[in-house]
């Protein structure tokens, strides 16, 4: 009982603090709704994106299930975004793709991976890699866009690409640029578009060609350009840095402050807003100063940490700045090329209309071992945990899951099932696997249990569900299914899946339990009675058939209770001679005085299911003695066979039986219903 209001209560949670804290924030710019409105009845509840998205998830589970080498998650979600023409979405799943292209590590703790120098290095390398690739495109789409202005020429390249941006971008003379121009161009405003391309190559192109005006700068960025890490040795660093804030941190020459604050990874707190104007030109900067090695030797404005940018960008500028309810991409992005990827999809997950790929990101981290998961399923949505580092944060998995499936689970059951096949490793707070007690709540909520678990035929046979592709042992399933049925009273169902799971004791136990309350009911068709008794027989022939036997006293019971059902069917049809031979082969109670003892201490052996039925059963059996007297004193004097002699003696046993029962109704150790006795003894001084 208390793992199951521990589930109600989580099914509450999830619906009340799906975002976290955003959850119950109710202004307008932010969509405040976490279980979107139920479709209509056969009518799916899934839009366009999501069948999409659902029919890849589908071809990556038939692979795994089916033994396949795993196919790449994040290549079929992103060949959802070919089909819709949408730029955003199409960047997005690059940008996943990219982020997510490390050399990984098959570390059982995901925190230590994530966190590690190597890793984090990685991430800045691919998220500056897409910065850079975008904008080369953007470049190379203006420049052809406008071929006249651009004057492209020479040999192809990215210096030349640059040459004819800057012949766009910069048309005229711009005052205060320093060391001359080339080709016409500033010539720090062609290092600084080369090396925003990502080509090192063309800067030092550049370089060499301007050295005479450039004094040291070219041996500096000689070194930056052959260290793996993109750093200069603390001598040259110190140098550049000193000269930087000697000579040129007042310097009129946007262009040349930010390659020299690039290349020193210097002056951190200068935003550079005059170069770097677009929010891709921004990270693309902090992102190039980023260290990663603490020698102690760095002053605080000339070093910047990964955690220092990420909560810069999470906490101190955070949605309001990026205005994230208007540009939901653009915060996405932010936080994702920061390696901030659990607060990402837990921000684009509270978009609803971009709901679907804020889940499909989760899912392709998952699989990938990249994401940080809560340790409890009670979690908000993003959280902090003890003990991690500052900037570290959590996505609570299965609840994002599950808040992800409520909306279509009574509509889409299989296509539920397809996402709840990703929990299969995961547990819940009592330490149950999380995939079957999805796929319990999932076949209970949309009640269709021969799709998912199986039917049962005629024969007693399973034909397979849906099930049986995910899972090897099904009948675990069903079993669990079974039991949250019967727990949540729904023993016609629970009966059914009992049966799928060939555990006859629970099976006759319920129908036990089903049939007594209705065996002394007037049958009528489309009855609840009607339709127990049809399964009973059912389930009797069955396992008569089989030669399938329950625990041996509900085995009996079962088959006592559906005799008992017999006998008031004829009972209420009037046909009170058959229902008499029926109670008589019963023998459950005395029809002589010799009888009642035996009958008494027999009474001890019944279960309650019988017992709870004794005094309508006592009461039809009176009135059957009942009516064969009166029949017997209303027949004519001259009727064949039908001596005096013979009339009184009959007339006499039936007295007889009459008071065998009330005598048994005295002694057995059972309260029955109130005026059952009073009643008995009525019928029986009428007789006399």
């Amino acid at each position: 009982m208390l793992v199951q209001w521990e589930q109600v209560k989580q099914r509450v949670l999830h619906t009340l603090l799906g975002a976290g804290e955003d959850a119950l924030d109710f202004s307008q710019d932010v969509e405040p709704s976490f279980v979107s409105d139920v479709a209509a009845p056969g009518r799916s509840a899934l839009n366009s994106v999501e069948v999409a998205y659902g029919r890849q998830i589908y071809v990556f589970n038939e692979k795994i299930v089916n033994g396949h080498i795993q196919p790449n998650l994040g290549d079929l979600c992103a060949s959802v975004a070919d089909g819709l023409d949408d730029k955003n979405v199409s960047d997005l799943w690059l940008m996943v793709k990219q982020m997510t292209d490390v050399l990984l590590v098959p570390a059982r703790d995901a925190l230590k991976s994530r966190t590690s120098v190597e890793m984090q290095m990685a991430f800045v390398r691919q998220a500056l890699g897409f910065l850079e690739n975008r904008y080369k495109s953007f470049t190379m789409g203006t420049v052809f866009g406008n071929l006249h202005q651009a004057q492209l020429g020479g040999v192809p390249g990215t210096y030349q690409l640059v040459r004819s941006f800057l012949n766009i971008k910069l048309p005229g003379p711009l005052p205060g640029m320093q060391d001359g121009d080339m080709e016409g161009q500033p010539v720090w405003a062609v290092i600084y578009y080369c090396l925003r391309c990502g080509d090192l190559n063309a800067a030092m192109q550049v370089v060499n060609r301007a050295q005479h005006q450039l004094g040291d700068f070219k041996s500096w960025f000689q070194e930056y350009m052959n260290s793996p890490d993109k750093r200069l040795s603390p001598t040259s660093e110190n140098k550049l840095r000193l000269h930087y804030r000697r000579a040129l941190r007042n310097s009129a020459d946007p262009y040349k402050r930010a390659v020299y604050c690039l290349v020193g990874k210097c002056d951190v707190n200068d935003n550079h807003g005059e170069v770097a104007d677009k929010t891709d030109d921004y990270l693309w900067l902090k992102l190039n100063q980023v260290c990663f090695d603490d020698d102690g030797s760095s002053s605080p404005q000339d070093r910047l940490t990964l955690p220092q940018l990420q909560k810069q960008l999470l906490e101190d500028y955070g949605e309001s700045h990026f205005s994230a309810s208007q540009h939901p991409f653009l915060y996405f992005q932010v936080l994702f090329l920061t390696a901030q990827f659990e607060a990402a999809v837990a921000f684009l997950f509270r978009v609803e209309r971009l709901r679907s790929h804020a889940v499909h990101v989760a899912l392709v981290l998952y699989e990938l071992r990249l994401l940080l998961k809560s340790s409890g399923q009670s979690a908000q949505l993003l959280s902090q945990e003890p003990g991690d580092p500052a900037m570290v944060r959590r996505l609570n998995f299965i609840r994002l899951l599950m808040l992800y499936t409520r909306k279509f689970e009574s509509t889409d059951p299989r296509e539920a099932l397809q996402y709840f096949y990703f929990l299969r490793n995961e547990r819940d707070s009592q330490g149950e696997n999380m995939f079957m007690r999805c796929v319990s709540e999932l076949v209970i909520e949309s009640r269709e249990f021969d799709m998912l678990l199986g039917k049962l035929e005629k024969d007693g046979s399973r034909k397979p569900g849906i099930i049986d592709k995910f899972a090897g042992d099904t009948r675990t399933i069903i079993s669990k299914v079974a039991l949250e049925a019967e727990n949540k009273g729904l023993c016609e169902e629970a009966v059914r899946l009992y049966e799928l799971a060939k555990n006859p004791d629970k099976v006759l136990e319920l129908m036990n339990r089903l049939l007594s309350p209705v065996i002394a009911q007037v049958g009528a068709p489309q009855s609840n009675k009607e339709r127990l008794k049809n399964t009973a027989v059912a389930i009797a022939e069955r396992y008569r058939s089989q030669g399938t036997a329950a625990e041996k006293s509900v085995n009996s019971t079962f088959y006592l209770l559906l005799d008992l059902m017999t006998f008031f069917d004829e009972y209420h049809a009037g046909h009170v001679d058959r229902a008499y031979d029926v109670m008589e082969r019963l023998k459950l109670l005395p029809l002589s005085q010799d009888a009642v003892e035996e009958r008494v201490a027999a009474f001890r052996n019944f279960s309650d299911e019988v017992r709870h039925n004794l005094s309508e059963v006592l009461l039809a059996t009176m009135n059957i003695l009942f009516s064969q007297h009166k029949r017997l004193k209303g027949a004519p004097a001259g009727t064949p066979g039908r001596s005096p002699r013979s009339v009184e003696d009959r007339g006499m046993q039936l007295r007889s039986q009459a008071r065998a029962l009330i005598t048994f109704a005295g002694m057995i150790p059972y309260n029955m219903a109130g005026d059952t006795n009073a009643r008995l003894v009525q019928m029986e001084l009428l007789m006399n």
